[in-house]
């Protein structure tokens, strides 16, 4: 047992460790690793990379972009535009101009008809009787005339006698001329070449004397009625030309023929008429329409609507950029619009006009421009 521990203390005091070769390698690979990361990142301040973004400090702000396109002013004919109603050139009633029964009515509803024409003729019977009686007075009365020039000459009547008769004569002419009258025009007649839109009369009815029986229209040509705005009142007057627009589909040329001089009191505005020739009677009267009227012509631009702003004043107009890239508000005026856009006055002849990102910038601001994109 003693021989066994002594061999154990032997073996444990030769027992020693040696440095490894390889650990020492990889603490010079993680030195050198360590200088190239700090050289790298300290590389920049020495060497600094070459750029063309300018290095600002933080927090200083930057000019907007905005992208803007040339636009150079272009003649514009001025155009007056106002929504009208289609008013036949005549339209009226007609009216039975003495009592009696209908004997015969000669026309229909929605029959073209002549200046003049029987639209129904009255029953003849009294009218002949009281021709003959009016032809019988005037005998009576020529008769008693002669007897009192007779009896005056004798010395027998009277000078007031001789006058009475004379009176009851020209009475007795006058009733002859009225009977006559009422046989020879014993109907009712059209007072102007139109067409008959309504009618009610009936053969055997009786008529009294200004009773409405029918409507007579003309609507060739037809008068198209708009209402003008004071503030347009100078630039509309007689003679001017018109473009109509029905909407039927229908487009004729016009003429203004009547401007009003006195404003209504309800809109202030002021009535105005535009002959249209309807020859062919197309065109319905009653119906909507849409007048143009060219007013003269003016330099302006042709503009989106979306480009329009408003500045803090409440007033309409454009943002521009400057030759030294400051955005400048222009007060606008609308010279004509239409449906792909607008043309306007207060812009210089050629300018930058922002396009997109004006609700961005104010007016004095910088920014930084570029080119609209076509298409845009």
């Amino acid at each position: 047992m003693k021989a066994r521990a002594a061999e154990n203390t032997t073996q444990r005091e030769t027992l020693s460790f040696e440095t490894d070769q390889g650990a020492s390698r990889s603490v010079w690979i993680a030195g050198a690793l360590l200088v190239a990361i700090v050289a790298w990142m300290g590389s920049g301040l020495i060497f600094p990379s070459d750029t063309s973004e300018p290095i600002t400090r933080r927090g200083e702000p930057q000019p907007v972009s905005v992208a803007v396109r040339q636009s150079t002013a272009e003649t514009v004919t001025q155009l007056f535009q106002a929504e009208g109603q289609a008013q036949p050139d005549r339209d009226s009633a007609l009216r039975a101009e003495t009592s009696g029964t209908i004997d015969e009515v000669y026309v229909v509803k929605g029959q073209m008809v002549e200046r003049g024409a029987v639209v129904a003729r009255f029953d003849r019977t009294e009218a002949n009787a009281e021709l003959a009686r009016a032809r019988e007075d005037l005998a009576q009365a020529q008769r008693e005339l002669e007897n009192a020039q007779t009896l005056f000459q004798r010395g027998v009547a009277t000078t007031d006698r001789l006058v009475l008769a004379r009176v009851a004569l020209a009475a007795a002419e006058s009733r002859l001329t009225n009977a006559r009258e009422e046989v020879v025009d014993a109907g009712i007649t059209a007072p102007f070449t139109g067409r008959i839109e309504a009618l009610d009369l009936d053969p055997g009815e009786f008529i009294s004397a200004g009773t409405e029986v029918g409507r007579i229209v003309d609507n060739r040509p037809l008068t198209v009625t708009i209402q003008v705005p004071q503030q347009s009142l100078t630039r509309i007057h007689d003679g001017q030309t018109a473009t109509v627009r029905f909407i039927t589909g229908e487009v004729r040329k016009g003429k203004v023929i009547f401007v009003g001089t006195a404003a209504a009191a309800e809109t202030r505005t002021f009535l105005a008429e535009v002959r249209v020739q309807n020859l062919d009677g197309a065109i319905p009267a009653g119906i909507s329409a849409e007048v143009e009227i060219p007013t003269g012509e003016t330099v302006a631009h042709f503009l989106s609507p979306s480009v329009v702003s408003l500045n803090t004043e409440g007033e309409l107009g454009v943002k521009t950029v400057s030759a030294d890239n400051i955005v400048q508000f222009h007060r606008i005026a609308i010279a004509r619009s239409q449906l792909d856009g607008i043309w306007v006055t207060g812009l210089p002849e050629t300018t930058d006009i922002i396009t997109v990102g004006q609700g961005f910038v104010r007016d004095g601001e910088t920014v930084r421009p570029s080119a609209e994109e076509a298409g845009q």
